[in-house]
């Protein structure tokens, strides 16, 4: 456990950054030039692009099979690498809650490279097979009492044009300045998402971010901002990806699916894209209460 001055600190700032969000304008509907930081990123890919990637996606009249067809073509930038490695129990100092040995149908985890330069390779598999792919890759998971399915484990990607943090963001204000847009965004974190992948609904994603920024191209300081969520639909949505920050960071979470809820990771740099689009969040009408609660009136005067 971090010291206790540690844990003081941190509750501190937390309490700033609420405040500050409290106090942070509602944004419009974005359309536009935007940076996803590391932790962004990754839930981004966990949700956008992994789930679509698990082997049962792949299979039956119910599924959008987004990529079924897309083997051996071009799906994401060429600069751009996905694996998935549940063998691997930590990055850099951090640990990868989706870890495992063996896979819940006994099968021997292993690292499986998903996209090479930006070329489908291959599935998420368990032991369900589905067309050209008959044997599992040991990606089978499940919560107790369900029946497994190809799940992500250690979601990672890698890339081969990396730029500073610096150079990423003049590239982000230069991407918005092409556009005609007085700023761009900057994600620099996000709490969760989904993913529809069948077909008797809209392809599409939404992702929650948590911290917002406006990045304003007449060198305005950043304006925070609250109240908006990343929408789109995935074949789009890759396309976008312009450049890479040179920092991978990780994202730990639960994700849940047919086969129940499930440890995962995922492993990613910041990322700039052409474009991304933003819709606003429901938020709530609830007003304060005009007078304190009695019983802490009748403390506070003791």
């Amino acid at each position: 456990m971090p010291a206790e001055a540690a844990i003081e600190s941190a509750i501190r700032e937390l309490g700033k950054s609420l405040e500050a969000l409290r106090r942070a304008p509602v944004t419009e509907p974005f359309d536009g030039p935007a940076i996803l930081s590391g932790r962004a990123s990754a839930v981004f890919f966990h949700e956008v692009l992994g789930h679509r990637l698990e082997g049962q996606r792949q299979r039956g009249d119910e599924e959008g099979q987004t990529f079924t067809k897309e083997l051996g073509q071009s799906v994401l930038p060429s600069f751009l690498s996905v694996a998935d490695d549940p063998t691997r129990t930590t990055f850099g100092k951090t640990w990868l809650s989706g870890s495992y040995t063996y896979d819940d149908e006994g099968q021997k985890a292993q690292r499986v490279e998903l996209i090479e330069d930006g070329v489908l390779k291959t599935f998420l598999m368990s032991r369900l097979p589905i067309a050209s792919f008959s044997e599992s890759n040991g990606h089978g998971r499940a919560q107790t009492g369900r029946m497994p399915t190809g799940r992500q484990g250690n979601l990672i990607v890698t890339s081969s044009h990396t730029v500073s943090d610096t150079k990423l963001r003049e590239e982000l204000i230069e991407e918005a300045k092409k556009q005609g847009k007085s700023y761009g965004l900057y994600f620099e974190d996000i709490s969760s998402g989904f993913a529809v992948t069948t077909r008797n609904s809209p392809q599409a994603f939404q992702v929650i971010p948590l911290v917002v920024y406006r990045v304003f191209v007449d060198g305005r300081p950043d304006e925070l901002v609250r109240g908006v969520s990343i929408v789109g639909t995935p074949l789009a949505a890759m396309k976008r990806i312009l450049a890479t920050g040179d920092k991978p960071e990780v994202f730990n979470g639960e994700c849940g699916a047919e086969s129940g809820t499930v440890p995962v990771s995922a492993v990613a740099p910041a990322m700039l894209v052409s474009e991304i689009e933003t819709q606003r969040q429901p938020q709530g009408i609830e007003r304060p209460p005009i007078l304190p609660i009695p019983s802490m009136s009748a403390k506070e005067s003791q």
